[in-house]
């Protein structure tokens, strides 16, 4: 029997191919990649087992499995599968609609606020203030938002010195920043229980790393101990910044897309 192939089937294996791209990018950035790669790998052996070699057992087992997979998916991994609905459904993911609308605009600087930020973290560096700021990207950070106090505020030198004042009631907890404001101050954020940690580092930049492994946040660290800066991204810490070096890893990994 003669199969015709039209360019509706081209079309077909396109727009497949680019959604498990697209998939396979948001699962990639909300840290959920192995159920990706887990899922594909089940669906394969399944596919081999019970359509191509045909083994009945083995099929009727898989199949059995395929039909509760899903909740069984949720139940073991609802805490990946919400990071990942969190990313899917960011509306900076899909800004680049409105970009469409807007290409006879002239671009703008969308950082204005780093130097602010770069002005504020050397002056606490100055004087041993510390302080932990986080800067939100794609994955939204709202649930951590709400374990501190609202400020929806500009992003001011003065403002960032203000709240991480040794004085001040909110200088223990996190600062996170989105869209250019400071959305809330004195969060609390998870720990990284990391043993590749230098001791040297304390619970400031254990946290910048447990809230840098769990999203895609920018996360500034000044010391109290020693008032070096720091900078925590995907469970990576750079630490001991310049202001020059600061400013520039800020803007490269902020616009980083």
């Amino acid at each position: 029997m003669d199969i015709a192939f039209g360019i509706k089937d081209a079309i077909d294996i396109f727009l497949l191919a680019l959604l498990l791209f697209y998939l396979y990018r948001i699962m990639r950035e909300s840290g959920t990649l192995s159920i990706f790669f887990g899922i594909l790998a089940f669906i394969a052996v399944w596919v081999v087992t019970s359509e191509i070699l045909g083994m009945r057992l083995i099929g009727t087992i898989l199949d059995k499995f395929m039909s509760i997979g899903l909740l069984i998916l949720v139940i073991l991994f609802q805490d990946q599968i919400k990071r990942f609905l969190v990313v899917l459904g960011s509306q900076k993911r899909w800004k680049f609609i409105g970009r469409i609308f807007k290409r006879d605009k002239a671009v703008e600087d969308e950082t204005p606020w780093i130097m602010p930020l770069v002005n504020a973290c050397m002056n606490m560096s100055r004087t041993k203030t510390g302080a932990l700021i986080v800067i939100e990207k794609s994955m939204s950070l709202i649930s951590y938002e709400k374990t501190g106090d609202a400020i929806d505020a500009a992003i001011s030198s003065r403002l960032l010195q203000n709240i991480f004042f040794k004085n001040s009631p909110l200088h223990d907890g996190a600062v996170i920043i989105s869209e250019g404001r400071i959305n809330a101050a004195g969060c609390i954020l998870p720990v990284s229980h990391d043993s590749n940690i230098p001791r040297r580092f304390g619970l400031r930049h254990r946290s910048a790393i447990g809230i840098s492994e769990a999203t895609d946040a920018v996360v500034v660290i000044v010391s109290e101990e020693t008032g070096g800066i720091s900078v925590a991204y995907k469970g990576n810490l750079n630490a001991d910044l310049s202001s020059t070096e600061l400013e520039h890893l800020l803007a490269d990994l902020i616009n980083e897309k």
